[in-house]
């Protein structure tokens, strides 16, 4: 069960509390997912929601939402001691789906970034 390897860590932020995006969809944090080790190696994945998300397609403004969760949120919330990751991985879905799992009806985009000072690249999978 990959839950059981995951460790879940939740920022100073309430999961509840709305976080607005710059093309005006709003999501809530979910969880932050460490010791899951991704293809780059240490990896940080930054979670969040919004049933909105099932009404809009990918797009142009979808990667742009996503850097900037990566550079607003994510980046401030990596430690600045210890091991630095070298990939964050940031999800968008529809629902709460439990880190691991599947699930067919639910809509989840996921991006990879490699952090570099205040800024992320977007890295294809």
């Amino acid at each position: 069960m990959m839950a059981s390897i995951a460790t879940v860590v939740a920022p100073a932020l309430r999961a509840e509390e709305a976080i607005l995006l710059p093309s005006g969809m709003s999501v809530s944090y979910l969880d932050t997912i460490h010791a899951a080790p991704g293809p780059e190696g240490l990896t940080i994945r930054f979670r969040f929601v919004s049933a909105a998300l099932a009404d809009r397609p990918a797009g142009d403004d979808t990667l742009a939402d996503m850097t900037w969760l990566c550079e607003t949120f994510a980046l401030p919330r990596i430690a600045s001691t210890g091991p630095r990751p070298e990939q964050v991985i940031i999800t968008l879905a529809d629902r709460p789906v439990e880190f691991g799992s599947s699930d067919p009806e639910a809509i989840q985009y996921f991006e990879a970034f490699r952090p570099e000072g205040q800024t992320c690249t977007w890295e294809a999978f």
